[in-house]
């Protein structure tokens, strides 16, 4: 059986490793962590890397600790950027710390019960309480100014090249990682932190705390920053992040994310976003460069990743919500879609509001619909021109000149969909009265 290490190697998901760190995981059973920085309320897919990290971890029977930066969040990891991050307040670093621990619960297995049960710390618990003299005598002595302005996240905001250079605040960032480090190295004989490549220089801070302090031996392994084939920031859409959270990103925007994936990225993210075996990945990446006009691997991708953040009931939601707007779909698929799953399909799609009392009565007529109170169509004449075409469909069943549309024709009970032909849609949103 492969090791850990072995595993992240293959997958392309191992960036730099100290020395004797894979020697010491073969020993049995390892304490490590990887801590989230709660700047917001949920995790995006761009954390999803790490936590693949500490699910592999305890797969391969070590146990994963998940540490939430309630201390460190108030000040902002200066780590990979150019200027200083917005300092948060106490309650909205409890409600994200609070909303990734919940997230985070998805994807460990908690049960305390078990041996390499995961667990969850928070660095506030042992900060609080840390005043600036103990600091400065427990910590600060240990590492002089000299290691600590060659780390490149300081270089890097002081250089030549740099804006506005770096605050106090930030540069104290690295010690008070190391000194998280040190905590769980005392406390829960954690041995590793891992994390992302430009987390190196924080990780080894926390690994030569340790040694001057203890004299004691720590351990520091990270993976690669994920980029995309396109030079384009991953994770990353015009309409922002892709978060983990359903009500930030719709399961279905979430899986057409994946879906989208260029045929380098595809064959990249599938070793690193799924447990596919090193075989089964394989296969189907020599299935896909076969056909790659059926995007299989895509497919695979997004049903794998949509699965393990939502549910396999979101991904067939999401396959369905997808023939809808690109293959055959039927009138009973389209009402049976949710609100944001409609609004995330159809995104872009021109609207027009009507009032609901226009649905009342006899209902409002297919020429008012199309032209009148919409403007779809430019005219009556136009109109009246598609529907003797056969062209005009509303909720994707074909209809004639005598269509009424009423309150039965409602999706969500608030929307209608009008199309010509096969790609031009219309949606009507009806106000209520």
């Amino acid at each position: 059986m492969a090791s850990f290490v072995e595993e992240l190697s293959w997958r392309g998901m191992l960036h730099d490793i100290m020395p004797e760190t894979e020697s010491t995981l073969a020993k049995g059973l390892t304490a490590g962590y990887i801590g989230f920085d709660p700047t917001a309320d949920s995790l995006h897919i761009g954390s999803l890397v790490q936590i693949m990290i500490l699910m592999h971890f305890q797969r391969y029977g070590h146990k994963p600790y998940a540490l939430i930066g309630g201390a460190t969040g108030m000040i902002g990891d200066p780590s990979g950027k150019s200027e200083e991050r917005n300092l948060l307040d106490n309650s909205t670093l409890n409600r994200n710390c609070q909303g990734i621990e919940k997230q985070l619960a998805k994807f460990l297995d908690f049960d305390s019960a078990k041996q390499n049960g995961a667990v969850m710390v928070n660095n506030y618990d042992w900060m609080e309480s840390f005043s600036l003299i103990d600091f400065a005598r427990d910590v600060g002595k240990h590492l002089t100014v000299n290691y600590m302005m060659a780390k490149d996240s300081v270089k890097k905001r002081l250089g030549a090249d740099a804006k506005e250079g770096m605050s106090f605040t930030e540069f104290t960032y690295q010690l008070i990682q190391g000194y998280d480090f040190l905590h769980l190295y005392q406390h829960h004989n954690c041995l590793l932190q891992m994390g992302g490549s430009d987390q190196w220089g924080n990780i080894t801070t926390g690994t030569e705390l340790i040694r001057r302090k203890l004299a004691g031996k720590a351990y520091a392994l990270t993976c690669p920053l994920i980029t995309k084939a396109d030079g384009t920031k991953f994770g990353k859409t015009e309409s922002g992040n892709i978060w983990l959270d359903r009500e930030k990103t719709s399961p279905y925007k979430f899986y057409q994310y994946w879906l989208n994936a260029s045929d380098e990225d595809a064959e990249k993210y599938i070793k690193i976003f799924t447990f596919l075996s090193k075989d089964e990945i394989e296969a189907l990446i020599e299935t896909h460069r076969e056909s790659p006009h059926e995007r299989q691997l895509q497919r695979k991708l997004a049903q794998e990743v949509t699965t393990m953040v939502h549910s396999e009931e979101d991904v067939e939601r999401a396959e369905q919500a997808s023939q809808i707007l690109f293959g055959k779909a039927t009138s009973e698929a389209l009402k049976a879609l949710d609100a944001q799953t409609l609004l995330d399909v159809f995104e872009g799609v021109p609207q027009a509001e009507v009032s609901a009392d226009l649905l009342s009565g006899g209902g409002l007529d297919i020429l008012d619909a199309l032209a009148g109170n919409t403007g779809f169509l430019k005219s009556n004449s136009e109109a009246r021109r598609a529907l003797n075409e056969n062209s005009i469909s509303v909720n994707k069943e074909k209809v004639s000149e005598t269509k009424k549309i009423t309150s039965v024709d409602l999706i969500c009970e608030r929307y209608v969909l009008l199309q010509r032909g096969k790609k031009n849609y219309f949606l009507l949103v009806v106000k209520p009265s």
